[in-house]
């Protein structure tokens, strides 16, 4: 299922996946997801330091809304909602990780540990 919101009108598989990703706190989501596991929001919230909560909801639901995130409503007293990559969001961390591993060396100065 393909995922986006401009089909049609994007020059290249870059600029559609950019789109996706394109917003200052969605990569750290993928990041924190993808390592951590699901999380709640507030868990979220303190692993991403600067971001704000309606920052943070908006990011998600747009993340959900494209079909890289999954959102999980528990029905308990008190609600208790969890947030996970689905099996598109990790594909698209792992096609993250190379840019991860550029960044370290290029930008950081650090040289990445061999995985």
């Amino acid at each position: 299922m393909p995922v986006g919101r401009r089909p049609g009108s994007y020059v290249c598989g870059t600029d559609a996946a950019m789109d996706i990703i394109d917003g200052k706190w969605k990569v750290s989501i993928l990041w924190a997801l993808g390592e951590e596991g699901a999380r709640r929001f507030g868990e979220l919230r303190r692993l991403l330091p600067g971001v704000t909560e309606k920052v943070l909801a908006a990011q998600l639901r747009e993340l959900e809304a494209d079909g890289i995130v999954h959102r999980e409503d528990y029905a308990e007293v008190p609600p208790r909602v969890e947030y996970s990559l689905t099996g598109i969001g990790h594909q698209l961390n792992e096609a993250l990780a190379p840019l991860g591993v550029w960044g370290k060396r290029h930008v950081l100065g650090v040289e990445p540990a061999a995985r």
